[in-house]
């Protein structure tokens, strides 16, 4: 079983940063796209940024700029550093893994931004 862990959220104000890291119990080298997408209560949850496994990355035009999503493929790990934050992006953020066309979420960490 697959099982993706958050952690790196919490409070923080607005123009501040957070990194936000994704663990996962397989290894995540090889036909592995990784990404993070966010929700708030009554939106669809929405892609903020992914990473193919040859390291091609894309963006919510929302965070260009300000956020960058990277992978150690050693500790199977991917992160999403947060800069520059807005009152905007409070959201639960869920890491997302897609292999094979199968796809699989974490729990979720929360990320609030007072303004």
């Amino acid at each position: 079983q697959v099982q993706l862990v958050e952690s790196g959220g919490g409070l923080v104000q607005a123009g501040g940063s957070l990194r936000l890291s994704c663990a996962c119990s397989r290894s995540i080298s090889s036909s592995n796209t990784m990404g993070w997408y966010r929700q708030v209560p009554g939106k669809q949850r929405e892609l903020v940024a992914a990473i193919a496994t040859g390291g091609s990355t894309n963006y919510a035009d929302s965070v260009k700029g300000r956020f960058t999503i990277s992978r150690d493929n050693a500790k199977n790990t991917v992160y999403l550093q947060m800069n520059s934050l807005k009152p905007e992006d409070t959201a639960v953020y869920y890491c997302h893994r897609n292999r094979w066309g199968v796809d699989y979420w974490g729990q979720g960490t929360q990320v609030t931004v007072s303004s």
